[in-house]
């Protein structure tokens, strides 16, 4: 059961990391799109990884606790 739990944590702390990410690259899109002197598309592209480690950081420590609460009741 514990060997579940990880691989589900995983999958949706995966998961939640892409969503923000894409999230990200959208609003930031549109950031560019309307100063495009100031911000080149290479800002987006590392925005978006520093974005994605942070968010698996912080969903990392976040989703095992879920979902083992949510297999054990």
């Amino acid at each position: 059961m514990e060997k579940k739990s990880g691989i589900y944590s995983l999958a949706a702390s995966i998961a939640t990391s892409i969503v923000i990410v894409l999230l990200f690259s959208i609003l930031a899109a549109g950031k560019v799109s309307t100063n495009p002197e100031m911000y080149k598309t290479i800002d987006i592209y590392a925005g978006m990884v520093y974005v994605f480690v942070l968010s698996m950081i912080v969903s990392a420590s976040i989703w095992p606790g879920i979902i083992e609460k949510k297999m054990k009741g």
